[in-house]
């Protein structure tokens, strides 16, 4: 598959995501990381994916307290120059303590959160930086877009968006020239037409998160894996809508059923062929999977030599899902 490129950015069609591999991290005592990793294997997952073609890798300050982007840094530390890298602020939390500490909108904060995420990540700018608040008030953002704008004239970082749902959110950032990119909720269980077209519409990249629907498309919970209690999964927070209790929710279970043939065409496996209806779905979508190993980075990588799904196919999973 071939590069996208949005204004002065080429993208690979798939990204990394990175929250997986930041480990642990809690608000109180509720888990809000995927449970324990190993950060040797997370390197070499990496190292893996941009050997595949890869060349863009999604984290934030938050995920592991930090500790993504410390991993990502030690990864790309001899390959600055090849990688896009994208993070996100407006939350915080404790490096050491691995609690959330709030919400942080002011201006000096920002500049803050932006200089430790350097600090982690061992680069003196960032790619894209995303505000990571999904429901913020448009009317409370001017000052926060303009403190972007100062980053992107001090060089520390090139572009920016916005991590949210929201359409009107959304296009308020991406009709501003220095916003490159949208991240937003997308799979083949979960659809958004309204963000798919405010990306086509501003002709930014639609940053597809929770692609494989947190694992659930993954294929391995259809046998009955379990979820760690550090797992964000386990808990089931309001806003999860794939797993109860660390259980898959079944009308999604059932929702795959109907697709499974489809998605696993061409001898594709069903994670590949989710990536695929996400290819088809826009030219403007860069899906970012997480991972934990290097057997799911190669074989997320591996989607990009199918491609996507064919007309026909999109058609079909649509009358399924009526």
């Amino acid at each position: 598959m071939e590069n996208r490129r949005f204004e002065d950015m080429e993208l690979s069609p798939l990204g990394l995501g990175c929250w997986a591999i930041g480990g642990p991290f809690w608000e109180g005592d509720k888990p809000l990381g995927w449970g324990e990793v190993n950060d040797k294997e997370s390197i070499s997952a990496i190292h893996a994916g941009l050997d595949a073609g890869i060349n863009l890798i999604d984290t934030a300050n938050i995920y592991g307290a930090g500790h993504s982007e410390y991993v990502v840094g030690k990864a790309i530390k001899h390959r600055r120059d090849k990688v896009i890298i994208s993070s996100k602020f407006g939350f915080d939390a404790d490096e050491q303590t691995k609690q959330m500490k709030g919400v942080f909108t002011q201006p000096h904060e920002i500049e803050a959160m932006c200089e430790n995420s350097l600090r982690r990540l061992g680069t003196d700018y960032l790619d894209i930086y995303f505000l990571h608040l999904n429901d913020h008030p448009i009317d409370e953002v001017e000052h926060i877009q303009a403190t972007l704008e100062n980053l992107v004239t001090a060089g520390k970082i090139r572009r920016y968006g916005w991590s949210t749902d929201f359409a009107d959110r959304a296009q308020h950032f991406a009709q501003q020239d220095n916003c490159s990119a949208i991240q937003f909720e997308l799979n083949v269980l979960s659809d958004n037409s309204e963000l798919v077209a405010v990306c086509e519409r501003n002709n930014v990249a639609g940053f597809n998160r929770g692609p494989l629907a947190m694992g659930l498309l993954g294929g391995k919970y259809d046998n009955g894996a379990t979820l760690s209690e550090s797992d964000v999964r386990k808990i089931s927070p309001d806003w999860m809508k794939y797993f109860h209790d660390g259980v898959p929710s079944p009308e999604l279970l059932k929702k795959l059923g109907l697709i499974r043939e489809i998605l696993t065409s061409n001898g594709r496996t069903v994670s590949q062929g989710a990536l695929a209806w996400l290819w088809a779905r826009s030219p403007n979508n860069v899906p970012i999977p997480g991972f934990r190993t290097v057997e799911q980075s190669l074989s997320n990588a591996k989607a990009m030599e199918f491609g996507p799904l064919t007309a026909n196919q999109m058609e079909e999973i649509a009358s399924l899902f009526k």
